[in-house]
């Protein structure tokens, strides 16, 4: 492993973080490791070092060592109680980045000493770390988390953005406003490679941009085993204006988005040269990273070889993904856009422009670049992310391979998982270490292991449920009175912030990012209707929804608007409510806490979907037009699904097609079930449904499934292409 001692310890020494007394100096290591986000026995160290002081920091523990006292830590230093703690903890992660016995190697022991490259335009692995804007993050953060629990010899490549993606603050009238905040880099868990004097990137590497030179550095994230490099502008040598290259994340200026998509993929191919990290595979997520693709090709012309085989020798050494069903969501940049940006680069040697523009048009009458095109044709492995998805991809890129049947286009399926102990509520883990076994974690993908869930009692399982969802009812609520009381929001808007929110009603979450195809004011197809659920004396209803628009999506922010005044409607009794600032750690309390899990995009716009594994494998039942992931999840007794799969003729006819058997289906089943009580004030039919989901859910879609596939199906077939001697 490339392990950057050197460059950690000089942050470390530089920052201004108390002195350690020496029996618990490797608190430091713990906290810039990602490894405690998501181990119990790292957390519960930070918690009990200081609780208010870790609450106060938005749980971040390089800020929480900054700001502590002196006097606690020296405490704790003697306390036995904690020692304890610290230890366990300190075992863990030594073991467990440090041994070489995970399932990677078990599992395929003659692939060992080769590195597979993980590129992604984003990385989302804490909300600490705010540089990712929704689920392309979350599922790559996810992903890494997993590698490292398998121990996939897996290093990720992705840029820095310094302001990250925007903070969200909703105005008076419900309107979005957008806030930016520069990341403070001495609270970040990330390190300077080869760190310059003041502890800057030194650069690295460097690219060509119209006729000029950018200079590129890197800054290392460690994610338990798994290195993460992200790509930084920043640096000395560049102009002004080149420093802020990849300030912001997903711009939408176009001459913003190509120059960062071209320091993402070009850029990471020789930051990863500069550190001797020689991949043996490649695997591009979506299409932002195909400039990857491209600069492999002609670093190879330039060595001499002829295309043809550049391209076919690239082709066997790369995977990609791709996450999005619809034509209109994928980068295309005019060639003219391409010319005026890259002269500098088509000038080096091997680089083809014409042959290589070419692979990048999806016909030959189009003179655009279409980076998902360009990465599908110099990819032997290529796959959507569900079994619907595939097939949606296959039809759409069925023009690139027109001499095959739309069954034999080349491009399979890896469905979406997610990372179970990142996402699993602490009430739900414990309960599995009652029940399941102390070892469940490790076997977290085997389906007979949640056949056990059946034995938990429905009392202990209720309980939990109602802990979690309590947990998620005083979040909201102190928000609001934050708010209020800053003077932020004058009181309807704190009430509109779920402030009147009841543990004891039926919460439904729609929490997403906001667009026009995912379809958020659904549920106010017939309001009076919905007024009837929601004000009923004996079974209420309450709505919490939560998501960003893009800035530059006016169509969404006004149906986040729309949604936002619902809310201030004095008819609804103060029970919807708009979370704003959605990030990953109300993600958490969310799908955790709601008791059922909204999802209603247009079909089939919906590539797999995330959100809806988490809230299942937490006991929050899913609610879901079958698309994405849930045609292949449902079971008829795990969640509920609206309508079917057909297509209605137009947008109109399907919203009130899927309004109407949404309504149909909380009146006459999810409401009854809910309240269908015995005098103890248990559900026990509803938590049939609630064992249900998390037994069926749980194994199929977990990460730790999702990342086994990609060895399997994805990386072996390369590695052992290139090496059948192995």
């Amino acid at each position: 492993m490339r392990l950057y001692y050197g460059a950690l310890q000089l942050l470390i020494a530089m920052s201004s973080e108390t002195a350690l007394p020496t029996r618990i100096e490797r608190l430091s290591e713990l906290g810039h490791n990602m490894w405690w986000s998501w181990h119990r026995s790292s957390r519960a160290v930070f918690t009990s070092l200081d609780y208010p002081l870790w609450a106060l920091t938005g749980h971040n523990p390089v800020k929480m060592l900054q700001d502590i006292l002196p006097a606690r830590l020296r405490q704790a230093s003697h306390d036995p109680a904690f020692l304890d703690l610290y230890d366990r903890a300190i075992a863990e992660l030594d073991a467990d980045v440090v041994r070489d016995d995970h399932w990677y190697a078990r599992a395929h022991p003659d692939q060992r000493g080769h590195t597979i490259a993980y590129f992604s335009a984003e990385f989302a692995l804490h909300n600490s770390l705010p540089i990712y804007a929704g689920g392309l993050g979350i599922l790559a953060g996810d992903l890494l988390k997993e590698a490292s629990d398998l121990g996939v010899p897996l290093v990720g490549v992705g840029l820095m953005y310094p302001q990250g993606y925007f903070q969200q603050r909703i105005g008076p009238d419900g309107w979005q406003q957008e806030v930016y905040r520069q990341l403070d880099f001495r609270a970040a868990p990330i390190f300077p490679v080869r760190a310059a004097p003041g502890g800057r990137c030194s650069p690295l590497a460097s690219i060509m941009l119209d006729t000029r030179t950018v200079n590129l550095g890197a800054y290392l994230i460690r994610v338990g085993r798994v290195e993460l490099y992200l790509i930084c502008t920043d640096v000395d040598g560049n102009s002004p204006e080149d420093r802020e290259l990849t300030s912001r994340l997903y711009t939408a200026n176009p001459v913003s988005r190509l120059q960062q998509e071209i320091v993402l993929g070009i850029g990471g191919v020789r930051i990863l040269q500069a550190l001797d990290i020689k991949p043996t595979v490649w695997h591009g997520n979506e299409g932002h990273t195909a400039f990857m693709m491209m600069e492999r090709i002609r670093q190879k012309r330039e060595r001499g070889t002829a295309f043809e085989q550049a391209l076919e020798e690239v082709r066997a050494s790369t995977v990609f993904t791709t996450h999005t069903p619809v034509p209109a969501g994928h980068d295309v940049f005019p060639f003219d856009l391409l010319d005026q940006h890259m002269p500098g680069y088509w000038r080096l040697p091997g680089a083809d422009r014409d042959a290589l523009q070419a692979l990048g048009q999806p016909e030959p009458s189009q003179r655009q670049f279409n980076m998902t095109a360009f990465a599908l044709r110099t990819s032997s492995k290529c796959n959507g992310v569900s079994k619907l998805h595939g097939a949606v991809t296959r039809k759409m890129w069925h023009s690139l391979w027109p001499d095959r049947t739309e069954d034999d286009v080349p491009i399979s399926s890896v469905t979406n998982g997610v990372h179970l102990p990142t996402w699993l509520a602490a009430e739900m883990a414990e309960l599995y270490d009652r029940h399941l076994g102390k070892d469940w974690m490790a076997r977290s993908d085997e389906p007979a292991l949640y056949e056990k869930i059946r034995n938990i009692p429905d009392k202990e399982l209720w309980a939990a449920r109602r802990e979690v969802k309590q947990k998620l009812i005083t979040a909201m609520t102190l928000r609001a009175q934050d708010c209020w009381a800053t003077g932020r929001c004058n009181g309807q808007q704190a009430l509109a912030m779920g402030a009147l929110f009841e543990p004891t009603a039926l919460t439904i979450g729609f929490v997403r990012r906001f667009t026009e195809y995912k379809r958020p004011t659904l549920l106010f197809q017939d309001v009076e209707r919905l007024k009837r659920l929601v004000k009923d004396p004996w079974s209420p209803v309450q709505l919490v929804f939560a998501g960003k628009s893009h800035p530059a999506d006016e169509a969404s922010k006004r149906l986040l608007q729309a949604t936002y005044q619902a809310s201030l409607d004095h008819d609804f009794f103060g029970r919807i409510a708009f979370v704003e600032d959605y990030d990953m750690h109300m993600a958490r309390l969310l799908v955790r806490g709601v008791d059922v899990w909204l999802n209603t995009p247009r079909r089939p716009r919906e590539a797999s979907g995330t959100s809806g594994m988490k809230a299942s494998m937490n006991g929050t039942l899913h609610l879901s037009v079958p698309d994405g992931w849930w045609p292949e999840a449902s079971n008829g007794t795990n969640g509920w699904t609206i309508s079917d799969e057909s297509i209605s003729w137009t947008p109109e006819q399907e919203d009130q097609r899927d309004a109407a058997a949404l309504y149909e289906l909380l009146e006459q089943e999810i409401i009854p079930l809910y309240y269908d009580r015995d005098r103890n004030g248990v559900p026990h039919r509803w938590l049939e449904r609630v064992r249900s989901a998390m037994e069926s859910i749980s194994p199929r879609f977990s990460a730790r499934r999702m990342v086994k596939d990609y060895v399997e199906s994805m990386y072996m077939p390369l590695l052992t292409q290139q090496n059948p001697g192995r």
